[in-house]
């Protein structure tokens, strides 16, 4: 067998040429990828044609786990692992209550849930997205921790007996505005689903409806997650209010994520429809 030669700094330099900010990690990534200098080549050509990292690889890092992505699936971003923190610090602080029912809506990949299960498991963990895509991929990356993944739209295809049980609803949903797609990297806008990204005339279209179902879905107790971004932050606390949910907004400087934290208000029956 032909080994890969250790060509790395032109491997660098063709990367750096296209653009490549992290050029170096990622060329370290791609020589580790290949078993012969063809495989090399051909993924460099991937990677310099802008496919997304993870794409050329087949997988993202995500919370220290390898996520599997395939081509056109949404690539989960380093700011989602907030959303994971702080679901998995409620999740920590129910102590000895039972198994927890989670659900990871939008899940793309299934990222959120699998870092869920490795943080705060064991779980009776759920996933859906509307996206066949998107589904298929999160069923190899979830079905293995034993977690039940659902094709279909929003809460369309989860199992009536999850109606008033759910601890933690973590949701990623899309929440770019329409009009503002355009002015995305080429990787995202070129390379990942646009039901993936696109929120609507202003980003929040998904919001509204997964906070107006969340009391139909949310045990007593039970929480609710959504990343959004620091300038929505004021309005998803609103959509919250509008649908009987608490809302406190949470964000990490660091990773450049916000997330919005509710549960249902008092006087507001979980579980029953509004």
């Amino acid at each position: 067998m032909q080994t890969t030669p250790t060509y790395r700094p032109d491997v660098v330099g063709r990367l750096r040429a296209a653009g490549c900010v992290f050029a170096e990690d990622e060329a370290a990534l791609l020589v580790a990828a290949a078993a012969t200098a063809e495989e090399l080549e051909a993924l460099v050509r991937r990677r310099v044609s802008g496919l997304p990292l993870e794409h050329v690889l087949g997988w993202a890092e995500f919370c220290g786990l390898r996520i599997e992505v395939d081509p056109a699936v949404f690539v989960p971003r380093r700011r989602t692992e907030y959303l994971v923190r702080l679901a998995a610090r409620l999740l920590q602080a129910r102590g000895a209550a039972g198994t927890p029912v989670v659900v990871d809506l939008c899940c793309g990949s299934g990222a959120v849930g699998a870092a869920l299960a490795a943080a705060a498991g064991p779980l009776e963990l759920h996933a859906a997205d509307v996206d066949p895509a998107a589904a298929a991929c999160a069923r190899r990356n979830l079905q293995p921790l034993g977690a039940e993944v659902h094709e279909g739209d929003l809460y369309g295809p989860l199992p009536e007996r999850l109606r008033g049980r759910v601890d933690i609803l973590a949701v990623n949903a899309p929440y770019v505005p329409s009009g503002m797609i355009g002015t995305m990297p080429p990787e995202a806008r070129l390379h990942e689903p646009r039901v993936a990204l696109d929120g609507g005339p202003d980003g929040l279209e998904l919001q509204r409806r997964v906070a107006a179902a969340a009391p139909e879905w949310l045990a007593p107790g039970g929480h609710l997650l959504i990343e959004t971004s620091r300038r929505q932050a004021p309005q998803t606390v609103g959509i919250f209010a509008g649908n009987g949910l608490s809302g406190r907004v949470f964000s990490s400087r660091r990773l450049d994520a916000t997330v919005v934290l509710g549960s249902v208000l008092a006087g507001v029956a979980a579980g029953t429809p509004r």
